[in-house]
């Protein structure tokens, strides 16, 4: 039985992801015809349009959702084929696709990507910033191989933690929250008014957990798009918020507007693990790049604590 190509399934997924012959293509480093050429003989073969197209848009037809997903899924078992003869030899070589959501990466990954480089100098990583969601359905169809984010997560993944990661009070200097000597509670927080990021952000669950628990209220009318954001608008006196404490250490500055207060016992706080699918066939691998993320971030977080 004739069967469709890797060519022909990776031009499948590629119109799909892309929306558009033209930016397929691009993506896929051939000619808009070619790929034009390449669909229309796997659409004969298997005797199903898999793609509605005009002038202005292509669209995947009920069948061809069937199809395109099998053949992503048929491409994620092919690169496991290949990843099977790298273990082989040499481990983590190559090309790995590792997404990290957008409060981690900036504070984390300058501190964890040198001993990363020093262990598996032929690694080349390929790093995408997304929000969790999108991050885990990426990896989940096969687009990512791994994902550092907040762990625990839901889907059929496994993960290895890296590090805990505190969380600390951030408040406008001279506020009367941050006037107290010490540690301060979660109660602290009752009534005051709280910022935190929009919808989408995993951090702004984790931090709203402990705002509840305190008692404080989320400020309705505002909500950051990203931490530094955040920090501006308590800078302006909009309210306090929680930052993780690798943020708080490359955001705040030590005479500005903003003073950073820790937790008393027990500490909020978040972990921060790689998450990869259950069926990947580079579970050693994976564990052994968490372990080496692990020690690096022990050390970051020992010289942020001193």
């Amino acid at each position: 039985m004739d069967r469709p190509s890797i060519r022909q399934l990776e031009c499948l997924v590629a119109v799909s992801e892309h929306g558009s012959f033209r930016k397929a293509a691009t993506a896929l480093g051939i000619s808009q015809p070619a790929l034009s050429a390449q669909v229309q003989a796997v659409e004969g073969l298997l005797g199903v349009q898999v793609f509605e197209r005009d002038r202005r848009s292509v669209l995947v037809t009920p069948a061809g959702e069937d199809i395109v997903g099998r053949a992503r899924e048929a491409l994620v078992a092919i690169d496991g084929v290949h990843d099977a003869a790298r273990r082989r030899g040499e481990p983590l070589v190559g090309p790995l696709r590792l997404g990290v959501i957008p409060t981690v990466a900036p504070y984390w990954l300058p501190a964890l990507l040198p001993s990363v480089r020093s262990r598996f100098p032929r690694l080349e990583l390929i790093l995408r910033e997304d929000q969790t969601a999108r991050l885990l359905a990426q990896l989940t169809a096969g687009q990512l191989d791994a994902a550092m984010v907040a762990i625990p997560v839901p889907g059929d993944l496994t993960t290895a933690a890296i590090a805990r990661e505190s969380f600390v009070l951030a408040a406008r200097r001279g506020s009367q929250i941050v006037k107290k000597r010490g540690r301060i509670n979660e109660r602290d927080l009752d009534q005051e008014t709280v910022l935190l990021l929009e919808d989408g952000h995993c951090l702004r669950d984790q931090a709203l957990a402990v705002c509840e628990r305190g008692g404080a209220v989320e400020s309705m009318e505002v909500r950051a798009t990203s931490l530094p954001t955040l920090v501006q608008m308590v800078a302006g006196g909009l309210g306090v918020t929680l930052l993780p404490e690798a943020a708080a250490d490359a955001l705040v500055q030590s005479r500005g507007p903003i003073e950073v207060a820790a937790f008393a016992d027990p500490v909020p706080g978040r972990t921060l693990g790689l998450a990869w699918r259950t069926s990947s066939a580079r579970l050693r691998e994976f564990r052994m790049l968490a372990e080496t993320m692990s020690g690096a971030a022990d050390s970051f977080l020992q010289k942020l604590r001193r």
